[in-house]
């Protein structure tokens, strides 16, 4: 994701508006419902229609959802695959694994660093006779892809690159190796949504770009250093194994100290926010 480094300034919401038109799922167009709320929603409302994307590797389906009263789509994906070698485009990859279940675990990650509102809601659901992972379809303008090819930049380039630095600190803890701009969704208020993480958390106990790693959160960094290897077992159990989370853990220990080591050489009113 190092495309994302860089800082985009313009006036220019009101092209993306005329640009993207009815395509847009505004704010007041989403039912107004709590996180649980979502969840419950998600594991019991009734589909009664379907449609498969062509987008993305896994070409997930379009599911519409009802529960009589709320009408809402959903990200259904089942893929779940594993091959002791796999060539992929970015050389020969080992212990191969591409699984809805990676979904599950990077929210339950994320509610665990307080940064969970910026994924969707991801629950567990059998359709089709499949298990996967089922996801709150998300009022999106556009994604990073056409971002970039309409070069168009946010009217608030400080308030981006704030959502930004979380996006690449989670990038660096759940270590997909099929981060994209399709990945990186944008809503009608220039909200970043990150998706899509069924080839994440590999074995490496290193970073991917431990450059990306220049500003952080506040609360974001607070968060990190409590995080507990016991606690991430406990609630991603049905989803990562053993050394799945220690490569987390990891990862974890050398984010918190590659900002440690950044507050001490710059301060820490240049490194957190």
């Amino acid at each position: 994701m190092h495309i994302l480094h860089r800082l985009w300034r313009g006036p220019i919401l009101a092209a993306v508006i005329c640009l993207l038109g009815t395509r847009v799922v505004t704010a007041s167009d989403e039912p107004t419902l709590t996180k649980d709320q979502i969840k419950q929603f998600l594991l019991t409302a009734k589909v009664v229609k379907s449609q498969q994307s062509n987008k993305g590797i896994t070409n997930p389906w379009r599911l519409t959802l009802t529960d009589g009263t709320v009408t809402h789509d959903a990200s259904f994906q089942a893929v779940d695959e594993h091959k002791a070698r796999m060539e992929t485009l970015r050389g020969t990859e080992l212990a191969f694994v591409d699984s809805y279940k990676y979904n599950i675990a990077a929210y339950r990650l994320a509610e665990m660093l307080g940064i969970d509102d910026m994924l969707p809601v991801y629950v567990e659901r059998s359709w089709g006779g499949n298990p996967g992972s089922l996801s709150w379809w998300l009022p999106v303008k556009m994604d990073e892809v056409e971002r970039h090819k309409q070069k168009l930049v946010a009217p608030d380039p400080d308030a981006w690159n704030n959502q930004m630095y979380k996006v690449r600190v989670f990038d660096e803890l759940v270590y997909d190796t099929d981060a994209n701009l399709t990945n990186v969704l944008i809503g009608a208020d220039w909200k970043i949504w990150r998706v899509d993480f069924t080839r994440a958390f590999r074995r490496s106990k290193d970073l991917k770009d431990p450059k990306d790693l220049v500003r952080c959160d506040r609360q974001l960094f607070e968060k990190l250093k409590a995080l507990n290897g016991n606690d991430l077992a406990e609630q991603t159990k049905q989803y990562l194994n053993k050394e799945e989370v220690k490569a987390v853990m990891a990862r974890h220990d050398k984010i918190v100290a590659q900002f440690q080591k950044l507050i001490s050489e710059k301060g820490e009113k240049e490194v957190l926010y």
